[in-house]
């Protein structure tokens, strides 16, 4: 096996594989190229003399540029590389011509069939609080489900805690509305209690029109100001919906009722080379079956962005993505904060130099296939293919976005490693096979075999096989160990 990648022909820089030592000469496009120093796996070095000023390539792309002259084999990082960001562009759209040659699979899915068509990969039992006042007496309400009912049918049971639903103003208030509303319609779950206390601003009855329709005989209220004892009364409403959910069976259903978010965490220098073309290709293989995939974290497009915007299908969406990504930059504005203020301590420990470098990795998810929609927060994707997510890069709370899009699993890439687990199924995907023997407890699959000779189809084809496991029932690492949480985005005053 090669010591080190050049991703692409016109790149400038190339990733080791393995470290590499000073002194150490490695023979690169039939030419000599002499390490200057330790090069850790994951990073980069020069493959030729880069003088200052001068973009550093990779990927094809430029992650930046020289701050001083760099010699062929010293390495390329935070401490001789710039970004190249600045603050808004101006955008022009140029459609690329997207064509799949993928062919159909006859595989389906062993799932829920819900009463508006959509499907849901496993049959659990949520509290959904709609203030965080109430969440000591929802657990209390599933502690005494657990105890005193048979609940084997059911794959989980549980309360989404958090600590929001009142003092909150704008979009604070407006989008934890929004975001508990999409909990409580999630195909995922066969039965939900909507716990409410009573005073709070969302209020039930806003809290019902946001939520439009929904299947009246798996959907629950209760306000706990208006009953004498509220874990009893939530007791037997959720006892009633134990009972309503005996009758639900798995059945097979189509691929093209799968709905996948697509996001990376804790990346390394590998995250770009191996997890998340990977995930990109399996989102175009999804696609071509009539499937939905998401992408999201919008302040890790900052520099790939023009790769998905040439990619929409139409000058609506062309224009929805700028705006998407100029109302983020705002955001960071707004608050006096720096756009550009990224990769994380982990991201640079793991190779990643620049928010270019990140980008151009992360983006890699979203496959080739074209942007058919861009979506608000915990807006429903209705439309097949790609779609785009506003929503942030925080591990949690994207991955929550996600789901609360309908999303029922998500692929999570990782070269760093991470236990958490949203409220949906969220698969694990090691960059490096060191992680992936290192952390079991955490990594579901590893896509670091591809640097050990397995080819990319082959491990597209073990990747599918092992989503298609999961959505027909096969727990995650997360999911046996009961890490499974919710995240609500926010961004304003609290009173």
């Amino acid at each position: 096996m090669n010591k080190y990648l050049k991703i692409n022909p016109s790149d400038n820089v190339a990733v080791a594989l393995e470290p590499l030592s000073e002194g150490e000469t490695l023979i690169i496009d039939e030419q000599p190229v002499i390490i200057r120093s330790t090069i850790e796996t994951g990073h980069k070095f020069a493959l030729r003399p880069i003088v200052a000023g001068e973009n550093v390539v990779k990927y094809g792309y430029p992650i930046g540029h020289a701050l001083v002259d760099i010699q062929a084999g010293e390495h390329v990082h935070v401490h001789n590389l710039k970004t190249n960001l600045s603050d808004d562009l101006q955008y022009t759209y140029h459609p690329e011509k997207i064509s799949f040659d993928i062919p159909q699979s006859d595989l389906k899915i062993k799932a829920y069939l819900r009463y508006n068509g959509e499907m849901g990969i496993r049959n659990e039992l949520w509290i959904v609080p709609t203030v965080g006042c109430v969440n000591g007496q929802a657990q209390a309400i599933v502690n005494r489900v657990k105890a005193e009912l048979d609940v084997s049918h059911i794959d989980d049971i549980r309360v989404y805690t958090h600590n929001y639903g009142c003092s909150q103003l704008g979009d604070d208030h407006i989008n934890t509305r929004k975001a508990l509303a999409a909990l409580a319609k999630h195909p995922n779950a066969g039965g939900v209690l909507v716990l409410s206390l009573g005073c709070e601003n969302n209020q039930q009855s806003d809290f019902k029109k946001e939520m439009g329709e929904w299947d009246t005989e798996r959907v629950r209220f209760l306000i706990a100001q208006e009953v004498e004892d509220e874990v009893e009364t939530g007791f037997q409403l959720m006892k009633d919906l134990v009972e309503g959910m005996r009758k639900d069976k798995r059945e097979e259903l189509p691929l093209s009722l799968l709905k996948i978010g697509l996001k990376c965490g804790g990346s390394d220098g590998f995250s770009g080379i191996t997890a998340n073309p990977l995930v990109g290709r399996f989102s175009d293989w999804l696609i071509a079956q009539g499937g939905t995939t998401i992408l999201t974290e919008v302040p890790e497009m900052f520099g790939a962005e023009t790769i998905l915007m040439n990619r929409a299908e139409n000058k609506q969406v062309f224009d929805e993505t700028v705006d998407l990504i100029n109302n983020f930059k705002d955001y960071f504005r707004k608050f006096g904060q720096p756009i550009y203020e990224n990769p994380s301590p982990g991201n640079k420990a793991g190779g990643i130099s620049t928010l270019e470098d990140k980008s151009l990795g992360c983006t890699q998810k979203g496959g080739t296939a074209e942007v058919v929609d861009v979506l608000d927060y915990a807006q429903p994707a209705i439309n097949k293919g790609l779609n785009l997510l506003n929503a942030p890069g925080n591990d949690l709370v994207a991955s929550s976005s996600l789901a609360l899009s309908g999303c029922q699993l998500i692929l999570f890439t990782t070269g760093r490693g991470t236990p958490f687990g949203s409220f949906v199924p969220t698969l694990k995907i090691s960059t490096n096979s060191k992680l992936y023997q290192f952390k079991k407890n955490w990594i579901d699959f590893n896509a670091g075999s591809l640097l050990e000779g397995k080819t990319s189809d082959e491990i597209l084809q073990e990747l599918i096989h092992f989503v298609i496991e999961v959505a027909d029932g096969k727990k995650l690492n997360h999911e046996k160990f009961g890490f499974k949480e919710i995240a609500i985005f926010k961004s304003g005053v609290t009173l």
